[in-house]
């Protein structure tokens, strides 16, 4: 059985139907959802004799998923059926990866990881392939992940020739004894640990460029992320982007910021934005 979903302007919050039995929130703030927020949500309910109680049916969330697409301007009248199907099924798809990891009895922070990983390859998402253009004509990107059994975190920025951010991240995080890597350094750390480079070209996808360079002018498609709680009661968050379209002097957002784009504990609640980075960094 569900739980109780309330969704509000800035932020999307998953709560108990038992505040006494209450795991800890999933939070995605958010300034406006692009492409929409896929929840799903699962757990184990035992038989009551009288029925008279929703609530008293449940037991216990056993895990839980949350991603979003990012947040943008893009009005829905420029949101083709076809646009709008193939950019649900692009994030059915990346659900569908944690899902199975976490429902396996796999860790948050890889399905996390594998989630995102999903959307990075996809173009249709400011991430990864993706990835928009900023002033120079290339492309940056930035990600971040988190531990919250831990506080472990580790993040990549203005990195231009790493498939995969928040897999880079990752082993920021675990094998190093950093917390960022920025540019170079953070594709040569990269590099070493036998990840996969690619060519900056990789990045450009002239079919979606092209299909999409009029809206990109006065729009900004969004930072993808994800957070998890895994049977084990242990939160994760992870934050990937592609940065502010025609963005110059190598901006950093707060994507790849611990505590401002992406954070998690458990002991209170796990979070990935998306918006305009400078916000969330400042408060």
């Amino acid at each position: 059985m569900l739980q109780k979903i309330l969704i509000f302007y800035r932020h999307v919050k998953m709560i108990s139907p038992n505040p006494n039995k209450m795991k800890p929130k999933l939070i995605v703030f958010t300034v406006f959802l692009i492409f929409g927020i896929v929840l799903f949500s699962c757990k184990s309910e035992k038989k009551t004799t009288d029925q008279q109680s929703v609530n008293s049916s449940v037991e216990r969330q056993e895990w839980a998923i949350v991603i979003h697409g990012g947040a943008g301007a893009m009005a829905k009248d420029k949101m083709t059926p076809e646009m709008d199907k193939e950019f649900r099924a692009a994030l059915a798809e990346a659900m569908n990866t944690g899902k199975k990891i976490l429902s396996e009895g796999g860790s948050s922070l890889d399905a996390v990881e594998k989630t995102i990983r999903v959307m990075e390859d996809n173009p249709l998402f400011n991430a990864g392939k993706g990835a928009v253009f900023i002033h120079e004509g290339k492309n940056e990107l930035d990600a971040a992940i988190m531990d919250g059994s831990n506080l472990a975190a580790g993040s990549v920025a203005c990195v231009t020739d790493i498939k995969n951010p928040i897999t880079a991240a990752r082993y920021v995080m675990t094998n190093s004894e950093h917390v960022m890597l920025t540019g170079a350094g953070a594709s040569q750390f990269t590099k070493d640990q036998g990840l996969e480079i690619v060519p900056p070209s990789y990045f450009y996808t002239e079919k979606r460029y092209n299909e999409l360079k009029e809206i990109l002018k006065k729009e900004k498609m969004g930072t993808v992320g994800c957070c998890a709680l895994d049977r084990n009661g242990n939160l994760a968050a992870g934050t990937s982007t592609g940065g502010m379209s025609n963005k110059k002097y190598n901006r950093v957002g707060d994507a790849p910021i611990i505590g401002a784009g992406t954070y998690a504990n458990n002991i209170t609640c796990a979070v990935s934005a998306t918006g305009h980075g400078e916000f969330f960094i400042r408060r």
